[in-house]
């Protein structure tokens, strides 16, 4: 299973620090087992941060595992889920179901959405 999930980045985009600097665009990849619930929801999850914190400044393509030993294996990803920043440097990895948004917020560096 291999599932692009794409946003495309803004004409401005108001940078936080640590964040991608204007028109880059951030991009990770989430590590799943096909049947896995816990899977199901880290997609879900990651979607809904993503969208929060970096809204159309992101790309994430979701890999099943098992399909994918080689990325995995490039990647040192040895659980799943696992969500993998690989753009900008450093790359960063976080385990689980991804519910825990302040650790994953403080894991990449990011700031809180500002609110309108």
């Amino acid at each position: 299973m291999s599932l692009n999930l794409s946003s495309t980045p803004p004409s401005a985009v108001t940078t936080q620090p640590d964040s991608p600097p204007a028109g880059e665009v951030a991009q990770f990849r989430l590590y799943v087992s096909a049947v896995s619930p816990l899977s199901a929801r880290a997609i879900v999850n990651a979607r809904q941060f993503l969208d929060s914190h970096l809204p159309s400044s992101y790309t994430l393509q979701v890999l099943d595992i098992a399909q994918n030993v080689a990325e995995a294996k490039r990647d040192q990803v040895i659980a799943s889920p696992t969500l993998v920043r690989y753009a900008p440097l450093p790359s960063r990895r976080v385990v689980g179901d991804l519910s825990d948004v302040a650790r994953m917020r403080d894991w990449f560096c990011l700031q809180p959405p500002v609110s309108p």
